[in-house]
Formats: C-alpha cells, structure tokens, sequence
C-alpha cells in the first residue's frame, strides 16, 4: 500500500492477544466477555488495525496512533464522517467509537483489496468512479478539507519542531499560489470526499466498490478526490481523462486540468505528511523515501511544460 491509510487484505493469521490488547478488547461493547479470536491486518501506519472474530460478529477494530494530532487527524470527525459514508453504502457500517480508548470499530468486508495495479490496469476505473460518486452524493461530512491550509499547517510544524524539509520545497509557494487562485476562480461546489484513496483504501468485494479510511475525509473538491487517485497509484494521464469521464459524463479538458492540478497539490502537500512522520513515528517504514518520491513527482510537474496551459484551462474553462 501507500502508507497513509489501513488495507483489509493480508494479516499475520489469528493468536492470542498480549495482555494490553485483550484488556483494551473486553472493555469494547461489541466484545465484551465474549470469546473472541484477534489477527493483525496489514496496512495502517497511523493506527493499528486488528480483525476481531466473536460468535456474533466479524469486527475490524482500529485503534489511533499517538501522533494524529500533529498529522491533523481528527477522530471525531472520522467517526462521524465514517457513519455518513457507510449511509451512503460505500463505506463499512461502524459498530462503536470509543474516543477515551483511541478506538473506532467497524464491520469487517469480505473483499480483495486493490493494488495499484488493479488501478493501473485500468479494468476498474468506471467502478471506481461510480463508488466515488455515491460517497459524494452522500450525507455531508462534519469537517471541510482543504489541501492548501493542511499543507500550510503541516509547514508549520515541520519548521516549529525542525524536521527535515526537501531541498527547494519553499521556492515553489509561487506556483502554489497560482493553483489556489485558479482553482478558486472557478470554484466547484464541494462534497463528502475520502481524500486518501490510495489502492489500498479501494476495496472489491465482487459486486461493489468500498471505500474505507476515513482519517483524512471531509467536503472538497470532487476533482481532489480524482486528482489523489491517479496522483497516488501512478495512473496515465489517459488514464486520468477516462476516470473523470466516468465520473462527470465527458472528460472535458478543464476538468481534466482541474484534476491534475489537485493531484500535484496532494502529492506536494502529502510530501511534509512524511516528513513529520519521518521525524515522530517510531515505525520500520522509510517515510522520507516515500516522501521524497512523491516530491520528485511533484517538482517534475511544477517545472513541466504545460504547467502554465493547465494554469490557464482551469482559471477559464476549456
């Protein structure tokens, strides 16, 4: 996966929890004194996911990293935001929050988690964005989103704790500031966005499309949640234009433009998301790495030739 979300796909196989786990466990309303088996899922760098197997119920407990607060996750807003978006029959049903324990629990999906290759082969697109728009023709989230401020504070605490930044990352506020512009001219209306779907945050149980994760969700520019898809699993330019013509009807050029433009704000912005990683979390996972890949992309784009025509598309229309 990439490594801001949680895949269902893959886990360690069932044992018996450590002690600081069951304790956490039985306190659950859905587990309780019940006899229950616990496996680790895969995935999930800012919580740790377990699927827990009672008589009754097949559970996917989650339970939050330390650090979300400097990540600007909001547990609240995920739990509410997550309910609107099992309404909107994408998203899995959620069971039980419990805030004091850091915990969110929702139903476990019997289903295949993508990789970006399954994106990639461009099989799924139209399913994708039919999913896509279910979620965003569905109850409006509590919280907004919006990449230029959570770039803006993820800054801020990059600079105040004196983690690494990448090499140039602040020449480029010029041409940040003529994205915002653009897109604000033009402004779309917003609507209850994932914004981190990453393959695997796309699950396929056979018939339908899930979305899950929803740490970093809230109302946004659909055309952010297309941009970070083909942003986040390296899909074609092609590839982009079929998936927002299947999720607008017509792959008009400034929507395609629009999308590309959201695209490089989310790998730009995600890019200090690994950095404060790189500098807090206590993980076996090459957060620079992935940060600077990320990063390369985004700066290739910035400098690309038709940076100015995108510019130009999405502040007056195709």
């Amino acid at each position: 996966m990439g490594a801001k979300g949680a895949a269902r796909g893959g886990s360690d196989g069932a044992r018996a929890p450590d002690g600081a786990l069951e304790r956490l466990l039985v306190q659950l309303d859905c587990v309780g004194d019940r006899p229950f088996e616990v496996s680790e899922l895969s995935g999930g760098l800012t919580n740790k996911n377990y699927r827990v197997q009672t008589p009754e119920t097949d559970l996917v407990v989650r339970v939050a990293a330390a650090n979300a607060g400097a990540l600007s996750i909001d547990r609240d807003n995920e739990y509410h935001n997550s309910v609107a978006a099992a309404a909107a029959g994408v998203g899995a049903p959620v069971v039980e929050y419990r805030p004091e324990l850091g915990v969110l629990v929702v139903g476990y999906i019997e289903a295949r988690t993508f990789h970006e290759e399954d994106l990639r082969s461009g099989l799924h697109l139209a399913r994708v964005a039919a999913a896509c728009r279910r979620l965003h023709g569905g109850p409006r989230f509590r919280n907004d989103f919006d990449m230029f401020e959570l770039q803006w504070r993820y800054l801020s605490i990059v600079r105040e704790r004196g983690y690494r930044l990448p090499d140039g990352y602040l020449e480029l506020s010029t041409q940040v500031d003529r994205i915002r512009a653009a897109l604000s001219a033009r402004a779309m209306p917003t609507v209850p966005c994932n914004n981190d779907l990453l393959a695997g945050n796309i699950l396929d149980d056979g018939e339908r499309i899930w979305l899950i994760d929803y740490e970093y969700s809230g109302n946004n520019d659909p055309c952010f949640e297309l941009g970070n898809i083909w942003s986040e699993s390296g899909l074609s330019l092609e590839q982009l234009g079929e998936l927002v013509g299947h999720y607008f009807g017509s792959d008009r050029v400034d929507l395609v433009a629009r999308a590309r433009l959201q695209g490089l704000m989310s790998k730009y912005g995600w890019t200090l998301w690994a950095s404060i990683q790189d500098g807090e979390a206590d993980l076996d996972f090459d957060f620079w790495s992935w940060g600077m890949e990320k990063y390369s992309r985004a700066v290739a784009e910035f400098e690309g030739d038709d940076f100015n025509e995108l510019i130009d598309t999405v502040t007056h229309g195709s």
